[in-house]
């Protein structure tokens, strides 16, 4: 039953689209949403499920790249020809073509060509980075919120990803060019999955490539390409200077990317060829070897560096600044309201450096987004990394950018989502640039913010990953016992209550509540906060004999206030309801509900997600009390109001649902809880993944109504997935396991096999005694019932 505790590129194609580029509160555990706030904040959504891919067609040709391409474009022709060659074969089977070349050698660029050129041969061009996996799902996922947003919102990138996949299965026509792929184990599935369209794929990489029959090696430009690309760019096309342009390339081993950055230094500058010459000779390639750890392209792109940087510290200084902040996020889509900390009195001076930056090739710039070649960002950090201090200055304004960034309520505020993809590749980029046992406690913080979001999108794994370095971050500031320090803690273990890691938030919580406790006046609301956290996990864990005191203690210092706060004090009023019914006293816990929902009614309106709860927590305790034709309008009120403000498949209407399912079984109503227990698994596995311990209950609320419609069979795998899912989650000391061993028992007894049901019977006895102890009615009622079996039966071996 309920059990409530403290708490791409969107744009109408009708016409041709072109795209170039793309807070944390204190609160209890929370199993569910967060809502958080002086007073309740929702978000009404109503969800759209995906529509067929083969049914969704834009109305006009889309075309999303990173930039547009550049204007002077050398010695690549034959290259480009190739390309074009290879991607105009017959037939109607997916064509791939690999461009691979060391860094900066213009592999993107030749890319970019390409479509400039070729465009209207497609109904759309998809650009995704596809540095990982995981990037190529996020690129994946931006397509599908393009072409069908309102199925993708809530979606998770998986899934999104796993329908952009269906729809190039489904359409003709497309190219979709996957830029710097570093391993192709991440391409392979999705080349094997699509068909109809055309790939282009780059990378440093020449290796062999699965499905992939064509490759085009990109080498440096030849030495008269090079100087013509100079030159043009510069406007220095005399005769004359043809030889300085070819001394200057010859410098920069005839590296696209470094010809590119020297001849914007010289047009902004406005020097000759020859000047230029003298001041590159000044920095030999052979003083950056080390810095650049032997790679050559990496060297001449630091020397470049040294050269702009003297340029813009007398020009524009911030904009070094800029660039050294910048070279801490990742490469591509910097979302560039992410740059100046979003400070209104900055934006004038952040456009102007960012301007500044990009008249000297430095970055790319959009009016949406900032791109950094990798190159180039070695560059700068190399002038950072041996001035420890000015660097640290750097990427922690950085990471204090980023951290302004971030919506708030990252779990149940579903307009900020579009936002927190658009931020995860920098958060990772930034804590790659933090040293082990080093990292800052505004990083803990990011990174559990970033995996709440995360755990709504239903990446469990990488979510848990953020959550132990978030932890290892709070631990490691063990010196100090700040109430600061108390609420990372708290913060980090409320998160890995979402996950379903009680065991995991515990020492956390313990941690965080002895540090406010010695600093804390007895009396302090913070302290109620903690109280109901650690009394919350308590029960979590099957221990609701610990969690009473603690919550007999939340409910004293709430109801102390001066004026306490409704809401808060109907959370301390059902946590200590939800303590007596766990420790099977529902007739201690019937007052405090009713008290909890009077107060919530008076204080909130009547289609409040406040009041669901408070409903569903009185039928509860009705249903324990053996009262469910009281329970049943009170979880049907409770379901109205919830799928009112959160839509028809939001993960908190799951609760609803598997009550109204019992209650339905209870009252011999069993089809009726059949359809409400297959909504709530639905919903559970969808937001949550097929392993979190939430499904777990959900699958055993839906075996049941299979048993009370006779279909046995049925129930008997879903309760051994169910008891694989909590004894895989939460180990072998998950409270609910014991109910799980024992309804499979019954199955088993129920299909003739007497002594598996005996010997799930002693076990689930001993279970319910190591966790609740001889007097509690669950121990009680299978030590019974074992000891009937072994009357029957005899001992078990």
């Amino acid at each position: 039953m309920a059990d409530e505790s403290d708490e791409a590129i969107n744009a109408d194609p009708t016409d041709e689209i072109r795209a170039w580029g793309d807070r944390s509160p204190a609160v209890g555990t929370n199993h569910g949403v967060i809502i958080t706030g002086d007073g309740a904040q929702y978000t009404t959504v109503t969800p759209v499920p995906f529509p067929l891919p083969e049914n969704v067609r834009p109305r006009a040709r889309v075309i999303t790249l990173p930039r547009p391409a550049t204007r002077v474009f050398v010695g690549r022709e034959d290259a480009l020809a190739q390309l074009t060659e290879a991607l105009e074969a017959p037939g109607h089977a997916i064509v791939a073509q690999v461009v691979h070349g060391m860094s900066g050698a213009g592999k993107s660029e030749l890319a970019l060509q390409y479509v400039h050129r070729y465009q209207q041969q497609y109904s759309l061009v998809w650009w995704t980075t596809a540095e990982s996996l995981q990037h190529v799902q996020t690129g994946l996922a931006k397509l599908a919120r393009f072409l069908a947003p309102d199925g993708a919102r809530m979606a998770t990138t998986e899934e999104a990803a796993g329908w952009a996949a269906a729809w190039l299965r489904a359409h003709p026509g497309w190219l979709l060019v996957l830029d710097n792929v570093t391993d192709p184990a991440h391409i392979a599935g999705l080349l094997g999955s699509v068909a109809n369209g055309r790939v282009v794929i780059t990378s440093r990489r020449d290796v062999r490539w699965p499905g992939v029959t064509n490759t085009l090696h990109l080498e440096l430009l030849d030495p008269s390409a090079a100087a013509d690309l100079i030159a043009d760019i510069t406007g220095h096309t005399d005769p004359a200077s043809h030889d300085s342009a070819r001394a200057i390339a010859e410098e920069l081993g005839f590296l696209p990317l470094a010809l590119d950055q020297a001849a914007a230094y010289i047009l902004q500058t406005r020097i000759g060829l020859d000047d230029y010459l003298r001041r590159l000779r000044l920095y030999p390639e052979h003083c950056y070897a080390a810095a650049a750890h032997g790679d050559k392209a990496q060297s001449t792109i630091i020397r470049l560096w040294d050269l702009t940087l003297r340029s813009l510290l007398a020009q524009a200084p911030y904009a070094v600044t800029i660039a050294r902040v910048l070279a801490h996020y990742a490469p591509e889509e910097i979302p560039r309201h992410l740059v100046g900390g979003q400070s209104e009195d900055l934006t004038a001076q952040v456009d102007d450096a960012l301007g500044a930056l990009a008249s000297h090739s430095m970055i790319t710039l959009t009016g949406q987004a900032v791109t950094m070649h990798r190159l180039t960002q070695a560059a700068v950090l190399s002038q950072t990394t041996p001035l420890p201090t000015n660097n640290t200055i750097y990427r922690d304004t950085a990471l204090s950018w980023l951290n302004r960034a971030m919506p708030a309520n990252p779990q149940s505020n579903l307009d900020g989502w579009a936002t927190w993809r658009s931020l995860l590749p920098h958060i990772d980029a930034l804590s790659a640039h933090h040293i082990p046992n080093h990292e800052t406690g505004q990083l803990g913080l990011v990174l559990k913010e970033a995996a709440r979001f995360l755990i709504s999108q239903g990446e469990y794994q990488r979510a848990h990953t953020m959550l132990s370095t978030a932890a290892a971050i709070a631990e490691s500031i063990s010196a100090s016992t700040s109430p600061d320090l108390a609420i990372r803690l708290g913060d980090i273990a409320v998160a890995y209550c979402d996950l379903g890691r009680p065991a995991d938030a515990l020492p956390l919580f313990e941690r965080a509540f002895a540090i406010a406790e010695s600093d804390l006046p007895p009396d302090d609301p913070n302290l109620a906060i903690l109280l109901g956290d650690l009394a919350a996990t308590h029960r979590a864990l099957g221990r609701p004999s610990d969690a009473l005191p603690l919550d007999r203690r939340a409910l004293a210092i709430t109801e102390g206030a001066l004026e306490p706060e409704p809401r808060l004090l109907a959370i301390r009023l059902g946590n200590l309801a939800a303590t007596y019914r766990a420790l099977g006293a529902p007739v201690d816990a019937l007052p405090l509900e009713h008290r909890a929902l009077v107060m919530i009614e008076a204080a909130f309106e009547p289609n409040s997600p406040e009041v669901a709860i408070r409903l569903g927590n009185l039928g509860a305790t009705y249903c324990d009390l053996g009262r469910a034709d009281k329970a049943l309008p009170l979880f049907e009120r409770a379901l109205a109001i919830t799928e009112s403000a959160f839509g028809s498949v939001h993960p908190t209407l799951a609760v609803n649902l598997g009550n109204l399912a019992v209650t339905y079984c209870t009252l011999g109503l069993p089809r009726n809880a059949l359809l409400m227990a297959r909504r709530a698994v639905a919903i559970v596995e969808a937001a949550h993944g097929p392993e979190h311990p939430t499904l777990a209950i959900r699958l055993g609320s839906l075996a049941i109504a299979y048993c009370d419609l006779g279909q046995i069979t049925d129930a008997l795998p879903l309760f051994e997935r169910a008891i694989t899912i909590a004894e895989g989650a939460l180990g072998s000391d998950y409270p609910d396991l014991e109910t799980c061993l024992s309804n499979r028992a019954i199955v088993q007894c129920d299909l003739g096999w007497a002594i598996d049901f005996q010997e799930a019977i002693t076990q689930a006895a001993d279970r319910s005694l190591a966790i609740y102890g001889a007097n509690h009615p669950a121990t009680q009622s299978f030590q019974q019932l074992s000891d009937k079996l072994r009357d029957l039966y005899g001992a078990t071996e």
